[in-house]
């Protein structure tokens, strides 16, 4: 039996946006959050956080403060009674100063490595999966993993010129983009579905209109 996900990325959509975060204190959960994780994870919905974390290959921060942020930030969740599955981070960026770290790899968004790992770990379905983040690079990784795919609209991203990186819906902050997911498995149905930025001027994204009719959501 495979599992449905909710896959999230973590700044500027699980936590506020902040440049380089080192210490706990500075990954703050956005308000209202937790309760909508918690309806989806108790709908039978797994959770997973995926990751670009290139401060460790710029030398911002290593891997024992890395750590100590991702427990603080389950501990956060467990408290409000949301439990991650697993945390997926890429360490690498190919301009970074750690040696080892500078390169080009598999794992680091948009390519959809993480997923896949995902995938494989926790026994996911991810064409009933969804994944979940604020920039247009998180909706390509997405979408060539195969999910339905949601971007967080922090006002930062232009509108898509290519296909693989049209998401199958735009939200207007993290707790939309959780309740759209709630209204795809019909746990609710008062969900704006056709949001779109003010400035984006083009047709609805051709990922949600290349779908029947009666599979658009």
């Amino acid at each position: 039996m495979s599992y449905c996900a909710v896959l999230l990325d973590r700044d500027g959509t699980l936590v506020e946006p902040r440049h380089y975060p080192s210490e706990p204190n500075e990954l703050v959960i956005y308000d209202g959050l937790a309760p909508e994780l918690a309806r989806v994870t108790g709908a039978g919905f797994r959770l997973a956080l995926i990751t670009n974390q290139s401060g460790l290959a710029h030398g911002y921060f290593d891997l024992v403060q890395l750590d100590r942020m991702h427990n603080f930030l389950t501990a956060e969740l467990r408290h409000e009674g949301v439990v991650i599955d697993a945390i997926y981070y890429c360490p690498h960026h190919p301009e970074g100063k750690v040696q080892e770290l500078a390169i080009s790899c598999e794992c680091r968004k948009p390519k959809p490595g993480m997923l896949l790992q995902a995938a494989a770990d926790l026994d996911l379905d991810l064409t009933q999966s969804w994944f979940i983040g604020d920039i247009l690079d998180d909706v390509e990784a997405g979408n060539r993993a195969g999910c339905r795919t949601v971007l967080v609209d922090l006002g930062t991203e232009h509108e898509p010129e290519r296909p693989i990186r049209q998401p199958t819906h735009i939200a207007r902050d993290s707790v939309h983009a959780l309740r759209i997911v709630q209204a795809a498995v019909g746990l609710r149905d008062d969900v704006d579905l056709g949001y779109r930025p003010t400035r984006w001027t083009g047709e609805p994204s051709l990922a949600e209109a290349a779908k029947p009719a009666s599979n658009r959501l």
